[in-house]
């Protein structure tokens, strides 16, 4: 196992951290002044009807279907802030090979990312590909961790950037809720904004309008509106990705420049109307045997349901625990490993903000975290039990 560890322009050093260079800036992107006048005028109304699911299929080029692709928009917390949960999944199988990609974002009200978990993998019989990147915002610093498995062969690496220096950033989950904006506000002229280009460097994001069009969704002609997003990274070609959308913000189709495979909207999803919870009815205490007395008994039944139905709107409140859950048993499946408490350490582990990160200098006498060997006295019973 090989162990990599890249910085952005530097190693970033606070002020109490002498003999560390500071990190360079001059050379990093920076986003459009009309971007960022579009950033600052946001505001909570903005978002109203933009939270929903979108739910469409993967073609090929001669009309095969290959798999699905879904995004899903609501509300929630992080860190006791309210923001936006952005979670999407697209899965299927590409001549015979299984492929994929996950994504899962916490979003702020002016499209700041938080937190983003991004998992691809192609599932190749002789060589395996899977690639983690895990983005965390803590005390003024951005920190990007990845790992990439390629067969039996694992790199790591960790980069850091400044939050300053990280104005105008759009990460793949909030690009998704920007791109509803977008719509519903208009395409600003000159829009450039920063993302990560394929190997986690900052490079600029440019998005520009599309001609409208028509597109026939259940026998129904409808009329989108076309985004143009481009990633123009530094160091490979351009990558660019071409959506159409209702007026209403709902996605469409979605197709990658160059690629014979398209994501387009089957079934016109009807809109989703947000639940109110009632509060909780307070119940009074008896010195009462409630199994015997008929009342009680009744407000027993009535509390248990209370209890059930409260647990399910806590599970509605924090969609990304059926996202997390869901991405895992999916990997899980495909894997299929004989180690499972061993397999699930590592998966959670690469979402951990602070990834052990050795040189490669000290790489081949650094112990790993998450022994495979079944003398791990701990592994050991948890599996027997």
């Amino acid at each position: 196992m090989s162990t990599t560890t890249g910085l952005s322009a530097s190693s970033y050093s606070g002020p109490d951290t002498p003999g560390l260079p500071t990190q360079q800036t001059e050379n990093l992107p920076t986003p459009s002044l009309e971007a960022l006048e579009f950033f600052n005028l946001l505001n909570e109304a903005h978002f109203k009807g933009l939270l929903f699911d979108d739910n469409l299929i993967t073609i090929s080029d001669t009309g095969k279907e290959l798999g699905e692709f879904t995004v899903s928009i609501s509300p929630a917390k992080y860190k006791g802030e309210e923001c936006f949960l952005v979670h999407a999944n697209s899965h299927g199988a590409i001549d015979n090979v299984p492929c994929g990609t996950a994504i899962t974002t916490y979003v702020s009200k002016s499209l700041e990312t938080y937190e983003q978990q991004h998992h691809e993998y192609v599932k190749l019989d002789n060589h395996p590909l899977d690639r983690k990147t895990f983005i965390v915002q803590s005390d003024g610093l951005y920190t990007i961790n990845r790992i990439i498995t390629q067969g039996e062969d694992v790199q790591r690496s960790s980069t850091t950037f400044r939050k300053e220096d990280m104005k105008g950033f759009v990460s793949e989950g909030s690009n998704l809720l920007l791109q509803r904006l977008l719509i519903k506000r208009g395409m600003p002229d000159n829009f450039q904004l920063t993302s990560l280009d394929s190997n986690a460097s900052l490079c600029p994001v440019t998005y520009r309008s599309l001609d409208r069009r028509t597109q026939v969704v259940e026998q129904t002609e409808l009329e989108v509106i076309g985004i143009e997003r481009t990633i123009n990274s530094l160091a490979d070609l351009p990558t660019t990705w071409q959506s159409y959308f209702t007026k209403d913000g709902h996605l469409t189709s979605r197709v990658q420049v160059g690629s014979p495979v398209t994501m387009r909207l089957m079934f016109y999803p009807e809109p989703i109307e947000e639940e109110e919870y009632e509060s909780k009815p307070v119940f009074e205490k008896k010195d009462l045997n409630w199994e015997e007395d008929v009342e009680l008994h009744s407000k027993y039944s009535s509390r248990k349901e209370e209890l059930k139905d409260n647990h399910m709107k806590y599970m509605r409140e924090h969609p990304e625990l059926k996202a997390l859950m869901a991405d895992f048993l999916q990997f899980l499946l495909l894997r299929k490993p004989t180690d499972t408490i061993a397999f699930a350490a590592e998966y959670f582990a690469s979402f951990s903000s602070h990834m052990m990160s050795p040189t490669a200098y000290l790489d081949s006498a650094a112990p790993t975290p998450f022994p495979q060997s079944r003398s791990n006295s701990k592994i050991e019973y948890l599996t027997r039990t």
